[in-house]
């Protein structure tokens, strides 16, 4: 039995230094940084306004369209690196139907793309 619980000691060993980093991380920075909070540090800076009003308030449509839009173009991307590979890997006929099925992927997203664009959705006024 003791050889079998062996085994495990180096993950053991893993676990117990991960921990040990990860509580150092966060103490030791805790300890030595300054401590000297002003009105700059703390003023608001990633959307570039200050906060004017409550959590609850009313965003413009276009954060969001923003966003959504670049999930599916970043997806797209992720779903072209497997079917690139793919078409190296494959026989013939299976190169051939991946290439024209990956091209009927990227033409619906370029469809999509172009009638974002009449839409007036990629316009920031």
């Amino acid at each position: 039995m003791t050889d079998y619980l062996a085994n495990y000691l180096p993950i053991l060993i893993f676990f117990g230094i991960a921990a040990a980093m990860g509580v150092g991380f966060i103490l030791i920075p805790w300890l030595i940084a300054p401590k000297s909070p002003d009105s700059e540090k703390v003023s608001a800076y990633e959307c570039g306004f200050n906060a004017f009003d409550d959590a609850r308030m009313k965003f413009d449509v276009r954060f969001y369209l923003v966003s959504i839009l670049f999930i599916i173009f970043d997806l797209e991307i992720a779903f072209l690196f497997p079917w690139a590979l793919t078409l190296t890997g494959a026989g013939h006929e299976q190169a051939v139907f991946a290439l024209w099925s990956g091209l009927a992927f990227l033409g619906v997203l370029t469809i999509g793309l172009i009638y974002e664009w009449r839409k007036g959705a990629l316009d920031w006024e």
